[in-house]
């Protein structure tokens, strides 16, 4: 999914995006308003934070900058997977497959991603299923690396 899809898709939800100087961090959200660094260069990395602070307006609440809460660490965390699973997608992941990409610049290129935003994906549905994940006639190996079988 693009960065435009997904501001078409806060401006449905009545989601506020601007653009300014946050120093340390690269996207906030808070009350209808989701604030992305300026600093941010391309349009690839703006849909990887912007996927994540969507996933704050959906499924998180509070201020939750703090990163030593445990409670609020947990929150940062549902947000970031509302993002892997809204960008990088396990049948996004097939489709790749489909088109004949393999390696993880094509596939991070094909869903619009940035590599390091895929290999947390990655890493994310290992942690979710294990090793591997079948679904319809494919296998979706996710160690030792990325790696998409179709069963015959």
């Amino acid at each position: 999914m693009t960065y435009d899809k997904l501001v078409e898709e806060a401006e449905l939800e009545d989601i506020q995006i601007i653009e300014i100087n946050l120093g340390r961090y690269k996207g906030l959200y808070s009350d209808n308003t989701i604030a992305l660094s300026k600093n941010i260069e391309t349009n690839t990395e703006k849909a990887c934070v912007l996927a994540e602070e969507l996933g704050h307006h959906y499924k998180t609440c509070g201020e939750i900058v703090d990163n030593k809460n445990i409670n609020k660490i947990k929150q940062e965390k549902l947000a970031r997977r509302w993002g892997y699973e809204k960008l990088v997608g396990i049948v996004n992941l097939i489709n790749a497959f489909n088109s004949g990409l393999r390696g993880k610049y094509e596939i991070s290129q094909f869903l619009g991603v940035t590599e390091g935003f895929l290999e947390e994906s990655i890493e994310y549905y290992k942690q979710k299923y294990g090793t591997y994940f079948e679904i319809d006639s494919y296998v979706i190996y996710f160690e030792p690396y990325l790696g998409i079988m179709k069963k015959f």
